[in-house]
């Protein structure tokens, strides 16, 4: 057997593909290994959202060739459709595939692992983002207790600050039928929560460049069928979480209350210099909304800080704004300038000290959100699907409702969804609880 292993950075988008892929090698006889076990194979899939990121990138890739300096190592992924004939020159890379051309790597890889190829390496396999770039089902297995699975790719927002539609091209999704046939086949092997994951996929339902279907339809025919407990919507804009779609979920059997909408700005200034469809009063109605329907609801929110333009007093109008609003926790990006995209240009430029001090302050309000949410939590009943032990004779879950909770180490609750009564909060801000008697599975 030949051993591959895989390193993902990114969102759980990437997360999905890499799973996808990683499957599709297995036929050839590649076993699927720990990054520190000697693989024959390195893949790593990469993010363009910062330049963190890309230098993440550099750094796995020089740790790849210390653990075996024989082995193959492949870029893919956004950073290597974006930039690939930058990544061939890193030392140590060997193979650098395009966004199309990453699901096509059985095929690509084969001749090296067969025959004295070795020689023609480095090179690059890219094609440019074409309007008719094709979509690939994918979703995630045996990397977490639950499951992403990409419904939706690509995306038709030109975000002032963002190279997703430069890396991954049009919006276009999968069909509803191949959705309900892969959530039939996930359900078989155990898998208790689908994370739905995409660009953008609020905009699900684009076929060969058409509008066939919506999310809103997605969500119905998915909550008609009852092969699995629950799904989460992993990110969904705030311009297409519309009230129809929410009175549904609020009642849906399957769906769970937590939501992740992204804001990037609580200043409506900054908000058009971003180029966003929607304005801060329809975020906050949003919000209204959710916790009116399903007052326990979570509610993440991205927000980018540094963006070009953005003044100390349209910074402390989103740090306010977001101080205000009933929300749960906060995802914070420092703004990092991405070659080919409008943001370039904008005047005048963030200091970094000063895009270090915004992103600080956001993230301790978004632990002081989380902390005021899980207090609302105490006394209550949730269902927590457990995941592995953690290292000190703890397990940990999410709730349904994304509360992350820890409970002394059973193997029995591995993988089952247990009901339980929060009881305290402990040092690390994680919810203790108590499980029920009556069990789920």
């Amino acid at each position: 057997m030949k051993k591959l292993a895989f390193y993902t950075l990114g969102c759980k988008l990437n997360f999905a593909e890499s799973s996808t892929i990683a499957r599709s090698l297995e036929p050839m006889g590649f076993e699927r290994v720990e990054f520190q076990q000697s693989p024959d194979l390195f893949v790593i899939n990469t993010c363009s959202v910062t330049d963190q990121a890309d230098k993440k990138c550099k750094k796995v890739v020089k740790e790849a060739k210390k653990i075996n300096p024989e082995s193959i190592v492949v870029i893919l992924g956004c950073y290597a459709q974006l930039k690939p004939d930058e990544i061939v020159q890193i030392p140590g890379v060997d193979l650098v595939l395009g966004a199309n051309e990453k699901f096509q790597l059985a095929d690509i890889i084969s001749p090296y692992f067969v025959s004295d190829t070795k020689k023609s390496l480095p090179k690059v396999i890219a094609s440019e983002i074409r309007y008719d770039l094709d979509y690939h089902a994918s979703y995630s297995v045996n990397d977490r207790t639950r499951t992403f699975l990409k419904v939706q790719d690509g995306c038709d927002y030109p975000c002032s600050y963002c190279t997703i539609p430069l890396a991954r091209g049009q919006s276009r999704s999968s069909t509803i039928e191949n959705v309900l046939g892969l959530v039939k086949e996930i359900a078989e092997k155990g898998v208790k929560e689908v994370v739905l994951t995409g660009v953008n996929i609020g905009d699900f339902g684009i076929q060969q460049g058409k509008r066939v279907e919506s999310f809103f339809d997605l969500v119905k025919s998915l909550d008609a069928q009852s092969d699995l407990n629950r799904f989460r919507i992993s990110s969904i804009e705030p311009n297409l979480l519309h009230s129809e779609l929410l009175q549904y979920l609020a009642e849906s059997q399957h769906f769970v209350p937590h939501f992740h909408v992204p804001l990037q700005s609580g200043s409506n200034a900054v908000l058009r210099l971003m180029k966003r469809r929607y304005q801060r009063e329809l975020y906050a109605e949003r919000v209204r909304e959710i916790k009116s329907l399903m007052p326990h609801a979570c509610i993440g929110v991205d927000v980018i800080v540094g963006h070009p333009g953005e003044t100390e007093e349209m910074f402390l109008d989103t740090y306010h704004f977001l101080n205000d609003l009933d929300i749960s926790y906060l995802h914070v990006f420092t703004y990092s300038e991405r070659a080919n995209t409008y943001a370039v240009d904008i005047q005048p430029k963030i200091d970094a000290k000063v895009k270090a001090e915004r992103s600080k302050m956001l993230h301790i309000l978004s632990d002081k959100k989380r902390r005021a949410f899980y207090e609302t939590q105490l006394g209550r009943k949730g269902k927590v699907l457990f995941e592995e032990a953690s290292s000190d004779g703890f397990m940990e879950g999410f709730s349904e409702n994304y509360v992350r909770v820890r409970v002394p180490y059973d193997p029995l609750l591995i993988n089952t969804i247990q009901p339980v009564r929060y009881k305290s909060l402990d040092e690390e801000g994680l919810m203790r609880a108590d499980i029920l008697l009556e069990q789920f599975v």
